[in-house]
């Protein structure tokens, strides 16, 4: 399953400027992709263009070289999950039935589950490690639990690909690392996962490539080196950075400098 946007421009009725100016992306099977950028610069628009839910004014998208718009919503929702940023929970139920929903493009209204869909839950549950909370309400669980139940559900529907906007935010250190390295298994076995994020430090220990955004274009696009520039960075965020290899883990790492930047 390969993802792909090209020439993508999108722009919202009496906005000021386009959420979304001449993008083009691919992401490869088996990668995981970083999308990063400062607020309102085109992130979430992108993924919402990616999975059809917006029209582009001129471009196109594409899911395994598919036109997007030509996917039916059933196929596409078998083929790649998607975890978006929020979600309003409408009524109460367990995380196991909540998990069990990412089954429903491929039972269809009527028929029930199999023992291929309760396998299918059984393991998206076990990667996630959220088996444990299988009878609870999903409105007693903890953000970081919330998140992990969700990416289950998305998992649950064995897709190609998963598109997640922001799965980490405002989650401790412990569930940003589960769900980071949750993310690197799954690309690891095949899986084509493109991520939304701010975690840029992260994004580049665990990620593949990366696809840095400013006011909806692409101010850079390709592996760390490319992208995790101090002169880039610190003209997309607007603050004087410094890029430190990690002794670690031997990827970039990016820190704010303490003078402000100039007026």
């Amino acid at each position: 399953m390969i993802i792909e946007a090209a020439d993508l421009v999108v722009r919202y009725a009496r906005a000021r400027r386009r959420a979304l100016d001449g993008v083009s992306m691919r992401v490869s099977q088996g990668t995981l992709y970083a999308v990063m950028g400062p607020n309102g610069s085109g992130k979430s628009t992108l993924m919402r263009a990616l999975m059809g839910v917006v029209r582009p004014d001129s471009g196109v998208t594409r899911m395994g070289g598919i036109e997007t718009r030509a996917w039916s919503r059933r196929a596409l929702a078998k083929a790649v999950g998607a975890v978006p940023q929020a979600e309003h929970l409408a009524f109460p139920i367990t995380v196991r039935d909540f998990v069990g929903m990412g089954r429903y493009p491929h039972l269809g209204p009527l028929r029930p589950e199999g023992e291929g869909d309760r396998a299918a839950i059984r393991e998206a549950m076990g990667r996630c490690a959220v088996t444990e909370f299988a009878d609870r309400d999903v409105t007693t669980l903890s953000g970081g639990e919330l998140q992990r139940v969700r990416i289950a559900r998305a998992l649950a529907q064995e897709p190609s690909a998963l598109v997640l906007d922001e799965p980490t935010a405002s989650l401790d250190l412990r569930h940003e690392m589960t769900i980071f390295r949750l993310l690197r298994s799954s690309a690891d076995r095949g899986m084509t996962v493109l991520l939304i994020t701010h975690h840029i430090n992260l994004a580049a220990r665990f990620s593949d490539r990366f696809l840095l955004l400013s006011e909806g274009r692409v101010a850079a696009e390709g592996c760390a080196r490319e992208v995790f520039r101090e002169e880039i960075l610190a003209k997309v965020y607007r603050w004087p950075v410094a890029v430190r290899e990690d002794p670690v883990s031997g990827a970039p790492q990016v820190t704010p400098l303490q003078s402000p930047p100039a007026s």
